[in-house]
């Protein structure tokens, strides 16, 4: 893999056009694609991020692509490094909170936008799979001297960070896993498959207000304020710009490589302390709208899941947050950042 960095700064907008979103998504969010708002480039130009922006650029499946990155060095390092694996709606920065409360505490911490979102490229044609978005980071990391990390994967950046966790246990020193997918197999569970195709077309029915409604109901846990706005608009306004057939298409891809490439059997080979950090009022399953009620009515029951995942990872502890949804580390951050770096400080620096 041929590869190499170069600086982006951060562009810098009005908080009213910053805006983001999250994992999940399904029908709920079709609705009128071109309500007002900002629009966006299909990599997220004109938006602003909580950091200076890079991108690390390398060769993949034949094709030059770009990965955009922020890294943050504490003013008094601790000695360790956290890398966070964002969710299918959202992107890097989304962990805003997360990395100045880590930062502060003296973590190095690495926010990468995966391939086919946000501010990194969107190829046309990419077998998109776990295990190619972890190499992807895995080079990204090795080339900016970032080794022996922390990985925190949230929504579908835990399936990821379980997939990287298994191809780098050695340099995995511990595993967080924020309100993950992938703690089930809808296949299996009986949730009909979606063609490419038909994935597609649905993405091109974004709206801000389907957004809006999907987050509040499962990322809030049916609250609402005004903070959360931002992230509702971010997607929306990608869908808005000249590149929305782009966004979606890469939408599209990833949706399908949630579906068919599940983690949930290797979670006992997972070897390093594991950190779940839970909401118990997350419903979030893929394909649960075109699923029969009878299938609907059984996946997507978070205190199951994360109990289930708890009980197969073998160094695993669950924290459970009662009354939060699917982004607690946004709807609480107060009481999900200390469960979060009280977790980080129970793994010795070393381990």
């Amino acid at each position: 893999m041929n590869s190499r960095r170069r600086f982006l700064p951060a562009v810098v907008v009005s908080l009213a056009a910053a805006l983001s979103f999250s994992a999940g998504f399904n029908t709920a969010f079709a609705a009128d694609a071109n309500a007002d708002g900002p629009a966006y480039g299909p990599e997220l130009q004109g938006f602003n991020y909580p950091a200076p922006v890079e991108q690390f650029e390398f060769t993949s499946q034949g094709e030059t692509l770009h990965m955009a990155y922020m890294d943050i060095r504490p003013a008094h390092p601790n000695g360790r490094t956290v890398v966070l694996l964002h969710g299918k709606n959202f992107c890097a920065a989304t962990w805003e909170t997360t990395i100045h409360r880590l930062s502060d505490a003296g973590y190095r911490v690495v926010a990468p936008d995966q391939i086919g979102f946000c501010k990194s490229s969107k190829p046309a044609h990419y077998q998109f799979s776990f295990q190619q978005l972890a190499r992807n980071t895995h080079a990204l990391l090795a080339s900016i001297d970032a080794e022996n990390v922390t990985v925190i994967g949230h929504s579908t950046g835990g399936m990821l960070a379980i997939r990287y966790a298994l191809m780098y246990p050695k340099e995995t020193q511990q595993l967080v896993l924020a309100n993950p997918i992938g703690l089930e197999d809808w296949k299996a569970k009986g949730v009909r498959s979606l063609s490419v195709d038909e994935w597609y077309e649905r993405e091109l029915k974004t709206s801000a207000d389907g957004i809006r409604r999907y987050e509040q109901a499962t990322y809030y846990s049916g609250t609402w304020r005004p903070e959360y706005e931002p992230w509702v608009q971010m997607l929306a306004g990608m869908y808005r710009g000249p590149g929305r057939k782009e966004v979606a298409w890469d939408s599209a891809l990833i949706y399908d490589m949630i579906y068919t490439q599940p983690v949930v059997y290797e979670l006992g080979q997972l070897s390093m302390p594991t950190l779940l950090l839970i909401g118990q009022k997350d419903t979030t399953a893929i394909g649960k709208d075109v699923a029969p009620p009878e299938v609907r009515e059984k996946i997507g029951h978070y205190p199951e899941l994360g109990r289930a995942a708890a009980k197969a990872i073998p160094h695993a502890t669950l924290v459970e947050f009662a009354e939060l949804g699917h982004a607690p580390q946004m709807q609480d951050p107060q009481a999900f950042h200390k469960a979060l770096l009280d977790g980080l400080a129970a793994v010795p620096a070393n381990h």
